[in-house]
């Protein structure tokens, strides 16, 4: 189908080699007049940007919702103008615009450039969107929880589970930098000024630690688990902040399907501090539910906003990280990778064989030379996961038994002018619903999630106690005010499809 679109071609994160034909005394003002030699004569649309991107050196942005890059498409070798050569492949009138390394195109309306639609304007302030899908380079799967970043993570984000991702940035933050990072990549760094405004797919690069790099020594799971311990007060925040972050909790079985919504700011304390001295209170929120929804059959949950405080587990530690409960767990180093270009090593551990309670088991990814926890996968040991009911239901339904089927949780911390803060936490709860009494039995997914999309150290001070929420109230229960504009210029994450599948399922509009 032939698009206009507003932004075309890209692929960023493509590994640049040495150029084969282009040279840097050939770019001119117009980098579309410059000629080029092309050898490949078919492929993918994804292909010949690839295999230009190889040729001139530079990273390509389109517009990833307007460019289907599986289209197959056939090109005759040859020498061509580098703009005519882009035409050739992607079927549009399409012009070029050199920004640092990267090459825009865009499809011009008179003498401009289309303007971009994603923008916010309020009373106060303009903003701009920034947003985008993170995938592997080499698979074409979704990058998940990658964080999205400026101002020194200040202003942040992550992927979600399909790697799509949205950043609203003020008008202040246009010519910063946004930094793309996730555990195993290469860091991706882009100018705000080429990807505002476009919806584009951000390639990212594996980062491949060859093996004449790795000294080949024995590492303790043990000790650095200690050095961890010990280096929390130099690696994490010990001052108080604000968090703004977005919370997400939802619920679906077979009579049907809440969500949960809400924007909370939180008054966060040192490492050191204990999590009572936390307060967190709600700036927008909103509930979306199945109408024949028939809450008598639901077994109420602990506060998911509390669980995801707790979830900090640098902070609250669990006994896998707790010294004197290391002689339940076996703890190895089964990996080396790399995050922000800084080795990360890895530990899987689990519960010893003689240990039968319903202990964790999981991934640590530790940093190799500051020995800052950045992220953590675990889950409750499958083979005795439904012995922890007691555990994950705060109270049985008379007539219902819920019995746990699993309990998977990820949480990860991100530097913030050179401390580490807690940046995004899942959990995944998958119940059976057993009424007593009879054969049968449905199943129920609760899943919950809270991602760090601010933080601010200046002028912090505790909230007023009418403000809070309490740590025993679900959020369910909390009463609030719809607001038509709804999110604003709030940083919130993207429903992955699954959930745009459930909503749409119901009939409800999340809008973004």
């Amino acid at each position: 189908m032939n698009r206009l679109f507003i932004a075309a071609l890209l692929t960023i994160g493509v590994v640049v080699t040495s150029p084969l034909v282009w040279s840097q005394e050939l770019v001119s003002h117009d980098p579309g007049e410059q000629m080029i030699r092309f050898d490949l004569k078919k492929g993918t649309v994804y292909q010949m940007i690839n295999r230009l991107s190889d040729i001139t050196g530079y990273y390509f942005v389109y517009d990833s919702e307007l460019i289907n890059n599986d289209r197959k498409v056939k090109i005759n070798p040859g020498d061509y103008k580098l703009k005519d050569l882009i035409r050739e492949i992607t079927g549009n009138n399409v012009d070029v615009k050199l920004q640092d390394k990267y090459l825009l195109l865009f499809i011009p309306k008179g003498n401009t450039e289309i303007k971009s639609e994603l923008k916010l304007k309020s009373p106060a302030d303009s903003f701009v969107i920034v947003k985008g899908r993170l995938l592997d380079r080499i698979t074409g799967e979704p990058v998940v929880y990658g964080t999205i970043d400026v101002a020194d993570g200040k202003k942040t984000t992550v992927s979600n589970q399909d790697g799509n991702f949205m950043l609203k940035l003020p008008d202040s933050l246009q010519s910063s930098v946004i930094r793309i990072s996730h555990i195993g990549y290469l860091n991706r760094m882009i100018s705000t000024d080429v990807i505002a405004g476009r919806n584009i797919d951000i390639y990212l690069d594996q980062k491949i630690i060859p093996l004449q790099e790795i000294v080949v020594r024995i590492v303790d799971p043990n000790r650095v688990l200690r050095e961890v311990l010990q280096r929390r007060q130099d690696n994490y925040n010990s001052e108080t902040a604000y968090l703004t972050s977005f919370f997400r909790e939802g619920i679906e079985n077979r009579h049907g399907f809440n969500l949960t919504e809400a924007v909370l700011k939180i008054y966060k304390t040192g490492v050191n501090s204990t999590l009572a001295s936390e307060q967190v209170k709600i700036l927008k929120m909103r509930r979306l539910g199945t109408p024949n929804y028939n809450d008598s059959l639901i077994v109420r949950l602990k506060s998911s906003i509390y669980s995801c405080q707790m979830l900090d587990i640098i902070k609250n530690l669990p006994d896998f990280l707790d010294p004197q409960y290391y002689n339940y767990y076996n703890y190895s180093h089964t990996d080396i990778t790399v995050l922000d270009e800084r080795r990360v090593l890895v530990f899987f551990f689990e519960q010893k064989e003689e240990i039968k309670d319903p202990l964790f088991m999981g991934k640590l990814y530790i940093d190799a030379e500051n020995y800052a926890l950045l992220k953590a996968t675990f889950q409750i040991n499958p083979l005795y996961v439904e012995d922890a009911a007691d555990i994950l239901v705060l109270k049985q339904s008379r007539h219902i038994k819920a019995i746990p089927q699993s309990a998977i949780y990820e949480v990860s911390y991100a530097p913030v002018d050179g401390k580490y803060y807690l940046n995004h936490v899942r959990a995944d709860l998958t119940l059976k619903m057993k009424k007593r009494g009879s054969l049968f039995s449905s199943n129920e997914h609760v899943w919950f999630e809270m991602a760090n999309c601010e933080t601010d150290t200046s002028g912090v001070k505790r909230f007023a106690n009418e403000e809070i929420v309490s740590n025993k109230n679900f959020l369910s229960e909390v009463s609030y005010s719809y607001d038509e504009a709804f999110w604003g210029n709030f940083n919130t994450l993207l429903p992955e499809k699954s959930l745009k599948e459930l909503i749409r399922k119901y009939n409800f509009d999340i809008g973004n």
